[in-house]
């Protein structure tokens, strides 16, 4: 009886805890400037809250305070109304119960149904072992964009509370998740202008897969706070009386640079945390005396402000006259403050931060019953994004890649002879803009005149150019142009125009094969196609088609001399050989060739373990990445390849990352315990000031003092500047460590890094 009346008190705290959720959620939503649709909002949680009733996540807590978190998220952060709350508080019910969409729409009207429809289509699954292709998922995705881009906003407040929550996920989990958030859902809100939950997705994904050197980036940030609240109050001060003698209504804050953000210029410019000089960042924003004014408003305080301190005369960044197409606008000016520190300053309006905050949620906040430019520019991208869809990709991560180069890059502006304005990303090329003119101007260029000068189509433009694109009938797309296009347009276009030649020239060269071995009498067996293959160094029967078809390859007496050879009779079964099959010499319908032996079996490996990566499985078991050299040490995870060898990847590498998005379910979590008994290749790059027996300094600290093997060495010297890179045989990470703290302690170098050689 006790127990009976522990479990009713506890269901009742339960449900007393989910009201005071949702009367949270109400309250937020009753401060905002929508519509007060409190009723429709209250009808979607007590279905929800019914249909999820007794279910729990994986934390222990009630399911339905999921849906209640990405509801906030939605209405507080993206800034969206009541349909887009209903649809949030709904978003799992019609996977997770035996409600279908009908019900909803039965309930709650078509537009609610509509978007519960599509966050339905598209979640497949995450957290649960049926995830698949995560790519598949996202081309499902982006499809339902087109519908209405509040799927994918409420999409992206999903995926933020399921980060928030990760902690409860096993490692593996964790990593694959971290990995597709960092890989797609991040730049898909960059994209969208959601640069606050961008920057939150970055950090959490981080965190996870980085844990100690996320907490040290998080320490030293700590530590230097109180100096860089003083370097803000001194910088700032004269700025605010130049600002209260206009009369603006304003307010400034310190932005810091996220912990990602950070650890990436870490990274890639191999600095310390010391030398990053930007961390600190100053943001204006303003109230526009009239809307009419907002714009002169951002230059009159730029002027101001650059009385006060000099201008970098290089970093003068105009989003307001060019917003990005994201619908980012502000103005950015770098100044040399007093302590000889560049600031960079960002002036916005108080309608700018919102959409920089928000994004395209935002716009609807501000526009008066119609559409505006900047939904304009939405709609070009997902008209960049249906094109690419309607060409079916033969791979996930080669859909992937290309989706995200449009994702995340800078942009620059160019225009046409006619003066149009046209956004390309940064090092777009003149192949790159005449694809996005039309896909035929794109396959007949043959150049182009950048600012009335003759450039070749390869040619890198820049903010501001003019570009007239020149092309000729009897152009044809090379396969050479997928190396210097950068547009997932151009790519996606060329690479299906090759696709579609390849398979009419595989036709041809059957047809020719078929002919040359009929009239030579010769049995067309996979033997015979095998023996022409061999003879002409080609990897596959298909590119040996390819060429017969296209003519690079005539076939002639040779061809027939390897088949006069006197030859025994075969005891083995003949195979009849299908053109264009496909298939690999050695794949034979996926059935193992006699010579081969079957991979080593990796059933016995659950994805849910944590894989110890010892001397023994290390050298018998498991495969080290060439792409990433992976030691003892680094930050690592096990990938199940094909062939069902775990692959050794750091989690942070390109390569990983597409793994974790496109395959998330083979993934597996993985630490080291070696003990320093195995020797490891690395490379580490050093630089400085050039010097009589720095060289010998260098040698002394590794192999002398470290008892470090050298295998290779390479200095270069210009204008006094030495630059290096040493290979040298380490255990682990620890090794590296010491190894650079040693060598930095050498007087005339500068700087000393890991790198991937």
């Amino acid at each position: 009886m006790e127990e009976q009346l522990s479990l009713k008190e506890k269901e009742q705290a339960e449900q007393a805890m989910i009201q005071q959720a949702f009367n949270e959620l109400l309250d937020d939503y009753l401060h905002t400037k929508h519509r007060k649709r409190v009723e429709i909002i209250t009808k979607a949680f007590n279905f929800a809250n019914q249909a999820h009733r007794g279910i729990k996540r994986r934390s222990g807590e009630p399911y339905i305070m999921h849906p209640i978190a990405v509801a906030k998220i939605v209405c507080n952060e993206i800034g969206l109304g009541s349909t887009s709350i209903c649809a949030a508080l709904l978003h799992d019910v019609v996977e997770d119960t035996d409600y279908t969409v009908e019900d909803i729409e039965n309930i709650f009207g078509h537009k609610i149904a509509q978007i519960v429809d599509g966050l339905t289509k598209i979640s497949g699954g995450i957290f649960g072992d049926k995830a698949s292709a995560q790519a598949e998922n996202f081309k499902k995705l982006l499809l339902t964009m087109s519908d209405d881009i509040r799927v994918i906003l409420i999409k992206i407040a999903d995926r933020l509370h399921n980060m928030r929550t990760l902690g409860s996920m096993l490692p593996n989990k964790q990593y694959k998740i971290a990995g597709e958030t960092l890989y797609i859902y991040a730049p898909l809100a960059h994209r969208l202008g959601l640069n606050k939950i961008k920057t939150e997705l970055e950090n959490l994904s981080f965190k996870y897969e980085h844990p100690e050197e996320y907490k040290a980036i998080e320490d030293k940030l700590k530590a230097t706070a109180a100096e860089r609240d003083k370097v803000f109050q001194e910088f700032t001060a004269p700025i605010r009386v130049e600002l209260d003698k206009m009369g603006l209504k304003y307010h400034i804050l310190a932005r810091v640079k996220s912990i990602y953000s950070i650890w990436n210029k870490i990274q890639t410019k191999h600095v310390p945390f010391e030398e990053i000089y930007d961390i600190l960042a100053v943001r204006i924003i303003f109230t526009p005396r009239n809307m009419d004014e907002e714009l002169n408003d951002c230059f009159d305080i730029y002027v101001a402000i650059s009385k006060i301190y000099k201008p970098h005369p290089d970093r003068l960044r105009d989003w307001v006259s060019h917003p990005k197409s994201n619908g980012y606008q502000a103005l950015h000016v770098t100044l040399m403050a007093n302590n000889g520190q560049w600031i960079e300053v960002q002036i916005r309006s108080q309608r700018m931060d919102d959409v920089a905050e928000q994004g395209f949620a935002a716009h609807w906040k501000y526009k008066e019953g119609g559409g505006s430019e900047d939904e304009g520019e939405l709609e070009k991208w997902l008209h960049t994004i249906k094109e690419i869809l309607d060409d079916p990709q033969p791979d996930a991560i080669d859909f992937l890649d290309n989706i995200k180069l449009g994702l995340f890059a800078s942009e620059i502006f160019v225009f046409t002879p006619k003066g149009d304005l046209k956004t390309l990303p940064q090092n777009a090329t003149a192949l790159d803009f005449a694809f996005s003119l039309h896909t035929d101007i794109g396959c007949h260029c043959i150049g182009a005149k950048v600012n009335h000068k003759l450039v070749p189509m390869s040619h890198k433009l820049q903010s501001g150019d003019q570009v007239e694109i020149l092309t000729s009938k009897s152009q044809r797309v090379q396969p050479e142009w997928e190396s210097f296009v950068t547009t997932a347009k151009a790519r996606v276009k060329i690479a299906a125009i090759l696709r579609k030649e390849a398979k009419a020239y595989q036709k041809k060269g059957e047809e020719t094969l078929a002919e040359f071995f009929k009239a030579e009498g010769i049995r067309p067996d996979e033997a015979a196609v095998n023996k022409l293959r061999c003879l002409h160094n080609f990897h596959t029967s298909d590119e040996l088609l390819i060429a017969i078809g296209n003519g690079k390859l005539v076939l002639g007496e040779a061809d027939k001399n390897a088949f006069k050879e006197k030859q025994g009779k075969s005891w083995k079964k003949l195979l009849t050989f299908s053109f264009g099959s496909g298939k690999d010499n050695n794949e034979k319908d996926g059935t193992a060739s006699d010579d081969q032996s079957p991979s080593p079996s990796t059933e016995k490996i659950n994805p849910k373990q944590i894989l110890k990566l010892t001397e023994e499985t290390i050298s018998k078991d498991y495969v080290m990445a060439d792409c990433c050299h992976p030691i003892p040490g680094d930050d690592v995870l096990g990938y199940i390849d094909e062939n069902n060898r775990v692959i050794i990847h750091k989690r942070q590498c390109p390569v990983a990352a597409k793994l974790k998005s496109s395959y998330g379910n083979r993934i597996i979590a993985t630490q080291w315990d070696t003990h320093k008994e195995l020797s490891f290749l690395v490379t580490i790059y050093i630089k400085g000031i050039d010097a009589v027996g720095l060289l010998n300094e260098v040698t002394q600290v590794i192999s002398r003092q470290l008892n470090v093997n050298i295998r290779k060495l390479d200095i270069e010297t210009t204008d006094g500047i030495f630059e290096g890179r040493i290979q040298l045989y380490v255990h682990d990470v620890d090794d590296v460590r010491t190894i650079c703290n040693n060598l930095k302690q050498i007087q005339n170098i500068k700087q000393v890094t890991r790198i991937e050689d």
